[in-house]
């Protein structure tokens, strides 16, 4: 069983933990992910791996989108998450908005033999609200709270700079 944690830029308070099984298909993890999010899902999404850095490497779509020559992105059914995660911090991306770029991050946390008792895939943890899957203006209503960034970036926002100061330098 592999423990993912995933986390979403848009909202720095949202935590989701999930144990699937590591035979999973791309797709069913999109599945289970769409469905524990309540979101549709008919929208077109894209998984990748990523690096330590969350730089996008290799992409899996829902659909078949290469060309002629077999080249582009694998299918999520054809993918199994064993094939592609093989060590703790290994990361995917999950596009879940292609035309807004919106998407989750997972990052593997854990492996473990399957609970004889238990049933997967499944949610173990869970923290806030998921983002709107259309509309990311609808996120945070509670705007007073704030983000850790919008904490942190607070003290720049009246910085206006030195007109004497030579940046050429």
């Amino acid at each position: 069983i592999f423990q993912f944690r995933m986390l979403c830029d848009e909202d720095d308070y949202f935590l989701r933990e999930y144990e699937v099984p590591y035979d999973m298909t791309l797709a069913a993890f999109r599945d289970f992910i769409n469905k524990d999010l309540q979101y549709r899902p008919e929208e077109l999404t894209s998984f990748f791996t990523a690096d330590d850095r969350w730089e996008k490497q290799r992409e899996f779509t829902l659909m078949e989108m290469g060309d002629s020559s077999g080249e582009g992105p694998e299918t999520m059914e054809s993918i199994r998450l064993g094939q592609i995660i093989h060590n703790l911090r290994d990361r995917l991306i999950y596009l879940f908005d292609m035309f807004g770029d919106r998407a989750y991050y997972l990052e593997l946390t854990g492996a473990y033999e399957a609970d004889p008792q238990a049933s997967y895939p499944r949610e173990i943890y869970a923290v806030a609200e998921a983002p709107d899957q259309y509309d990311p203006s609808k996120n945070r209503e509670d705007e007073d709270e704030g983000s850790a960034f919008e904490e942190m970036m607070g003290d720049f926002n009246d910085f206006e700079g030195d007109d004497n100061y030579d940046d050429e330098y």
